[in-house]
């Protein structure tokens, strides 16, 4: 997969980095999930259920599996397709932004509190760094995700 400045978000992260763009996440659960049905583990998971507690939730399991095969992304927020929810999205391109790092609000920003469950403060010390040595060095060096 080649590192490319389309794959930076506005918010700093870099979509290159994702699980939900590698699908490795996704692949592997269905790799699995295909698997446990080839050897109709459901059936070993309620026998052994009796004895071994958690397997009790096995179905709830297979569900979360089913889940974890849907992660995976289809468009970037660059492209014209990509969801309209984001208020970073649509801050950057109603101020005619490349991205947050243009804008001098990064640091009181309260748009990127959407992604602190998961990305903590990735996205502002991503942003950091992008104005501070460029688009090119930021992609050809570490990104915090």
């Amino acid at each position: 997969m080649a590192e490319s400045k389309d794959l930076v978000a506005y918010c700093g992260l870099y979509c290159g980095d994702c699980p939900g763009y590698k699908g490795e996440i996704a692949d592997l659960a269905q790799d699995l999930r295909k698997k446990l049905k080839q050897e109709k583990f459901d059936r070993a998971a309620e026998w052994l259920s009796e004895v071994v507690k958690p397997f009790k939730k096995y179905q709830d399991f297979d569900e979360v599996l089913g889940a974890m095969v849907t992660l995976r992304c289809r468009t970037q927020c660059r492209q014209e397709s990509a969801t309209t929810y984001c208020e970073v999205r649509k801050c950057c391109q109603k101020k005619n932004f490349a991205g947050c790092w243009e804008c001098e609000e990064i640091e009181t920003c309260q748009k990127f509190d959407f992604l602190k469950p998961v990305h903590d403060d990735a996205p502002l010390k991503n942003l950091r760094k992008i104005k501070r040595q460029g688009i090119d060095k930021f992609i050809a060096g570490k990104r915090y995700w």
